[in-house]
């Protein structure tokens, strides 16, 4: 899958502006629920000697105690990486609005250090310090009857939080906000287990203290949608992100090459145990190392010598991985010239699984590979509701594939599989992406491959009911990327 997206659950404005009279200052001003946060300081007002300030307060779900789908909950049930296998994104987007936009500003982000209540304010017009029922909080308290140590809120700025605090600077004004936050999403992971140092209570974004109070220029006003906003995919979100690719090799397997470095001959093979169609982990082996040896033969036979991915020292048994539930891998390079070998999956005298491979040979050649490919998803149904995950298979051919009347009777269609392929989704109504290509450095939505070909696991509550979809292709080959031109479309329901 890839992507996972955890919606704000709450978030405020609070500012200590001057009301519609201009005779005193809004701090009391709750502004929970608002459709839109803002952030900006104005100079100089001329009843004033300091700015006028607001700040963002946001909260995100990490424990059970939290609203919504939380990464705690997520991680233990295997639905997100480890720490250290997946990155996390804090994303806010822009709003449009006809006032005037700041330009080449830098906005804060850093973790608040006490809880805070959101409120029912909607008081951002005339910052009349509505709170209603007494709850919410403003300029001067986190919440009813509590006070903010500091007023404009309490944060953990002091150089021993630096790790977790981060920035990002616009230069036109009307940029999207989107940080790398992973080492204060894993604090605040780690701090519900009683070992980290900050807990969650949110982030405040706001400018820099010089441009908040010291520079003679306004900074007049940044918006970004909230979590109210009716715009579902502008609503503030933590995204996590992370490789969730398996390159199966067992149907396109090569044999060692002179050609290839010892890295760039090692295949990786997966053992899949799913009972009554459930991954099950092995009784006996469950997250420990499992070995595996090749074969001539399904029952044994002779013993090949294969170069394990640790050592690269020929050795009679591979030691194999555990990668996730019921699933174990191994990677190895093989020199052999037979047509077909079997590897056969152990742990001590107990032997679990016997599979068969059809090693190819790499032919280095004096011709640029330009193939192009044909291709289609081969399950995709027409709607999918919003709690699906749907598992889509990509079947692609070489275009040139011209087969004679002799290959369509004896064979079938050969499956292609291409090492490096990548999905995004998009709204069909606006284009709008929603899912963009996952490419880079976390390579967060590109395919997996097994020996049945390319796959990937698409999670239907990333996207808004009512609407019709689209899924676009882009292939790497050569070190070129190359966009398929035909659009998959489906639809998601409710």
């Amino acid at each position: 899958m890839g992507i996972k997206r955890y919606t704000a659950f709450k978030d405020n404005t609070i500012t200590n502006a001057f009301k519609t009279n201009l005779s005193t200052r809004g701090t009391g001003s709750n502004m929970g629920r608002a459709d839109t946060l803002e952030v900006f300081s104005i100079f100089a007002q001329a009843n004033s000697s300091s700015n006028e300030i607001t700040r963002t307060l946001i909260q995100f779900p990490v424990s059970s105690s939290d609203t919504g789908s939380t990464i705690l909950a997520d991680r233990n049930d295997g639905k997100i990486p480890a720490s250290g296998s997946v990155n996390f994104f804090l994303k806010l987007y822009n709003v449009a609005h006809d006032q005037t936009v700041p330009r080449d500003f830098t906005l804060e982000i850093t973790p608040v250090s006490q809880s805070w209540e959101e409120g029912y304010g909607l008081d951002m017009e005339n910052y009349s310090d509505l709170t209603y029922d007494g709850t919410g909080s403003n300029w001067i308290n986190a919440k009813a009857a509590t006070a903010w140590t500091n007023e404009g809120g309490d944060f953990l700025t002091a150089s021993v939080y630096s790790s977790y605090n981060f920035s990002q600077t616009f230069e036109k004004g009307t940029e999207n906000l989107e940080v790398d936050v992973t080492d204060l999403v894993e604090q605040w992971v780690t701090g519900l287990a009683g070992g980290g140092v900050v807990d969650n209570y949110g982030v405040a974004i706001f400018l820099t203290s010089s441009q908040e109070s010291g520079s003679k220029r306004s900074y007049y006003t940044k918006k970004f949608s909230a979590r109210s906003s009716e715009f579902f995919f502008n609503r503030p979100v933590i995204e996590a992100r992370w490789d969730s690719s398996r390159k199966d090799k067992r149907g396109s397997f090569y044999v060692s090459s002179s050609a290839l470095s010892d890295v760039d001959n090692l295949n990786a093979i997966y053992f899949y145990n799913y009972v009554r169609g459930q991954p099950k982990d092995l009784p006996n082996v469950a997250k420990n190392p499992i070995n595996v040896t090749i074969h001539t033969s399904a029952s044994g036979g002779e013993k090949l010598t294969a170069a394990g991915s640790g050592t690269f020292t020929y050795l009679n048994a591979i030691t194999g991985g555990w990668v996730d539930t019921g699933i174990y891998s191994a990677s190895f390079a093989l020199d052999t010239t037979a047509s077909i070998v079997f590897d056969r999956w152990f742990s001590g005298s107990v032997y679990y699984y016997t599979g068969s491979i059809e090693p190819e040979t790499i032919t280095p050649t004096s011709v640029f590979d330009t193939t192009e490919y044909i291709a289609s998803i081969t399950n995709l149904r027409s709607e999918y509701f919003n709690d699906d995950t749907a598992r889509l298979r990509l079947y692609t051919r070489q275009r040139n594939w011209n087969p004679t009347i002799y290959t369509v009777a004896t064979t079938t269609i050969e499956n292609s599989i291409i090492d490096d392929v990548y999905y995004k989704v998009f709204r069909i109504v606006d284009d709008k992406d929603v899912i963009p290509y996952g490419t880079g450095s976390l390579n967060h939505t590109r395919l997996s491959y097994d020996v049945s070909g390319s796959y990937f696991d698409l999670d239907m509550s990333l996207l808004e009911p009512g609407f019709a979809y689209g899924v676009k292709l882009l292939f790497y080959i050569n070190g070129i990327y190359d966009e398929y031109n035909e659009t998959f479309k489906y639809k998601v329901i409710e």
